[in-house]
């Protein structure tokens, strides 16, 4: 494995704090947005930015009879997750919800046969997935007065989202440029929740640290984090640059603790690494050709 670059320490560092913070600021926008009208803004904005690269580099031609596959991805990956977790974090706490999206690879990891990877985890995948279940549980029972069981549903919604969101993408749309496949989806999921923004409109205008929270989400935490991350695939590869979403939900629970002066139990802690250390054994894979894995290491948003 070759040592990583300057510039590829650089783009790694700045998406772990970028898909690092989006749970803070989600906290904050959710206190004076409604869930529907946060997503059409984040989208909204996001699609503004990226559709005219998609454009010009006729991103839209690549598309042809993948239309199916790309609306699902869209609302797998985008408009059902995102709803789903701004949702969510009206009740919980941004520390729980970043560690709870830290089981991703876990379900990704069960789901995989559905969409025909038939590679069989074997005993230390298996150990893998109960040491993760245990984290999980872990970091929900020893924070039982912020776990409203409905937001945890949702979550869970969230989970399984941001797992199924890559499986289609590595098995139906490989080939499509990355950055198509999100600007396109961040449009449909725009015009999906245009309605709803519309008349969930707020009547008074936000206040500036909810506007600061919106702009921040939609360019820096969506259209920026998109490209950087394009960018840090190109640099160090797929593989190495899936290792942020290890380290996303370590930074949204710092934030959280320091910035909204949220509750950190020894059980988030302990289940957070038994996540973490689950999440590896379960991911392992004893001989698996180069491209196959790189076709799996597709993004998950935030």
């Amino acid at each position: 494995m070759s040592r990583m670059t300057r510039r590829g320490l650089i783009l790694f560092a700045a998406m772990c704090v970028i898909w690092g913070i989006p749970y803070l600021l989600i906290r904050v926008a959710v206190g004076e947005l409604s869930p529907a009208t946060l997503v059409f803004l984040r989208t909204g904005v996001g699609a503004l930015i990226l559709m005219p690269v998609v454009i010009a580099r006729g991103g839209l031609r690549g598309i042809g009879a993948r239309w199916v596959p790309l609306v699902a991805f869209a609302a797998a990956e985008i408009g059902i997750p995102w709803l789903m977790l701004f949702t969510a974090e009206q009740k919980l706490s941004s520390s729980l919800a970043g560690l709870l999206i830290s089981a991703v690879p876990l379900v990704a990891t069960l789901i995989a046969p559905l969409f025909g990877n038939r590679d069989w985890i074997g005993a230390t995948g298996v150990a893998g997935l109960v040491v993760g279940m245990v984290g999980v549980a872990a970091i929900v029972g020893f924070d039982l007065r912020a776990s409203a069981p409905i937001a945890l549903m949702e979550i869970g919604v969230v989970v399984i989202g941001y797992a199924v969101g890559p499986a289609i993408l590595s098995r139906h749309l490989t080939g499509v440029p990355s950055v198509s496949v999100i600007g396109i989806s961040l449009t449909l999921c725009a015009l999906a929740y245009a309605p709803a923004a519309i008349v969930q409109w707020p009547h008074a205008v936000p206040s500036v640290s909810v506007l600061a929270s919106v702009a921040t989400l939609a360019v820096a935490c969506t259209a920026l984090a998109f490209l950087l991350f394009f960018a840090l695939i190109a640099e160090i590869g797929p593989v190495r640059s899936t290792v942020i979403t290890y380290i996303n939900p370590a930074v949204a629970a710092v934030l959280g603790v320091t910035v909204l002066r949220e509750s950190f139990t020894f059980g988030m802690a302990l289940g957070f690494v038994l996540v973490i250390a689950g999440s590896v054994l379960a991911t392992r894979r004893r001989s698996t050709p180069a491209t196959a894995t790189e076709r799996t290491a597709e993004p998950t948003s935030v």
